[in-house]
């Protein structure tokens, strides 16, 4: 695996899904949650909470190498909560990471929802969705893309 797609795996893992505390906040209003290991640095900073959206950007020595972007939304409010969501999310990707990987062709059954995330692509450049179904409905969705970033 490559030093930086390992970086990636770990810095989602430590955040979001692990309940990382939040960092200050780079923009007004953003909710901001950030990861350091040597010559990597992480940040993930979105708005919102029920429906969101934001970004991920990864810098090696200053320099920024990756980035995803990302909006969700709760669909179906009559079926699931923000908190709701949020939960199965983060057990389902907590699951994913440590399967050593953050891209789809996944599912997780948590808390009678069955979460979804399917993409094409690879860390270099990808694109991809993630969606929660309550028996056959679609409660909540997210899209996302990203990759290399390079001068």
């Amino acid at each position: 695996m490559d030093a930086l797609e390992d970086f990636i795996i770990r810095a989602k893992a430590a955040t979001y899904a692990g309940g990382g505390g939040p960092a200050p906040s780079c923009r007004p209003a953003s909710h901001d949650l950030s990861f350091s290991d040597g010559a990597y640095r992480y940040l993930d900073s979105y708005f919102g909470g029920t429906d969101f959206s934001g970004q991920e950007v990864v810098w090696r020595d200053g320099v920024p190498v990756w980035a995803m972007g990302y909006h969700g939304r709760v669909l179906r409010d009559d079926l699931i909560t923000g908190t709701q969501a949020g939960a199965t999310v983060k057990a389902a990707l907590t699951a994913l990471y440590g399967q050593g990987r953050f891209l789809g062709g996944f599912r997780f059954r948590h808390g009678g929802h069955d979460y979804i995330d399917i993409a094409d692509g690879d860390y270099r450049a990808f694109f991809g969705f993630e969606e929660i179904r309550v028996g056959e409905a679609r409660a909540y969705g997210l899209r996302y893309a990203g990759g290399l970033i390079r001068p």
